[in-house]
């Protein structure tokens, strides 16, 4: 089976074990369940079509199904629309990305930077593709880490939060954010799955993390647009950061990720104390 095939089959086969009979709306045909979820024929019942044709679906062969079935596939297996997005990557009905030549790398336009400056007072990241760290401000610097001081090669989200042991002293939900990095990853994975990159960088987590490797079998995935993250600062001490992403539709696969924290809150004056330091510090590194 293509490696292709084989995402599909496998995301298909755990989406429908993730499945609630009782909320399915399928009436209780009296045989005992000795698995979680639904079954092949109940999945194929409520998608509208055959068993055998979801059968063929969920092994991964190369059969090309309609929108149609596909969004009823996806309702049947109450898959929220990254899942869906997911499920039509893997099928292959959405439009192929533009090729790249190996080892292309993207860059932030001037402008973006001049932007980032703005945000002066809120931490700000600019991610890309594969969660590659391409820009971050003084306060994402100060707040996270000083990410331009990496290798090349170290300067990625999910490398950082799972092979750094400074990201886990950070966050005190680390094991919520890094789940999260591993949902958006496989969703940016199934976008491209022939880029070489990804496939190296994912390898290579495998290796060196147990929970990654753990989490990236579970095959969720997940695009988060906003949420909070609660961080144990070696400086300011304990505070919670909201962010909210920013998609730039100029530069293809380029997020804007801005924290800030509520007004008039511990946090907000930890993040205050914060911002404070950098320039006290900047103001020192240039006399």
């Amino acid at each position: 089976m293509a490696d292709k095939n084989h995402e599909l089959a496998d995301f298909l086969k755990r989406a429908r074990g993730q499945g609630d009979p009782a909320r399915s709306g399928l009436p209780s045909d009296g045989r005992v369940r000795r698995v979680p979820g639904l079954r092949r024929e109940e999945v194929a019942r409520l998608a509208g079509v055959s068993t055998d044709y979801y059968t063929r679906l969920e092994q991964g062969r190369n059969i090309m199904p309609s929108p149609a079935v596909i969004e009823a596939v996806g309702r049947a297996l109450a898959l929220d629309e990254a899942g869906r997005a997911h499920l039509r990557d893997l099928i292959g009905v959405t439009a192929a990305p533009a090729r790249r030549h190996p080892g292309s790398v993207q860059r932030v336009r001037p402008g973006l930077y001049q932007l980032l400056d703005a945000l002066d007072g809120e931490p700000a990241l600019v991610l890309g593709r594969r969660t590659e760290i391409l820009a971050a401000n003084r306060m994402a610097r100060a707040l996270f880490a000083d990410f331009e001081q990496l290798p090349p090669r170290e300067r990625n989200y999910a490398r950082w939060m799972f092979l750094d042991d400074d990201a886990r002293a950070l966050f005190r939900d680390w094991e919520d954010q890094a789940r999260a990095a591993v949902e958006s990853l496989r969703l940016d994975a199934g976008r491209d799955p022939d880029d070489q990159a990804t496939a190296a960088l994912i390898a290579d987590l495998r290796e060196h993390s147990h929970a990654f490797d753990e989490w990236w079998e579970q095959h969720r995935v997940h695009q988060r647009t906003h949420g909070s993250k609660r961080l144990r600062h070696p400086l300011v001490g304990e505070l919670t950061v909201e962010y909210e992403t920013l998609t730039l539709p100029g530069d293809p696969g380029t997020t804007l990720y801005v924290y800030t924290a509520e007004p008039d809150s511990a946090s907000k004056r930890a993040l205050d104390l914060l911002a404070s330091w950098t320039l006290t510090r900047s103001a020192g590194l240039q006399s």
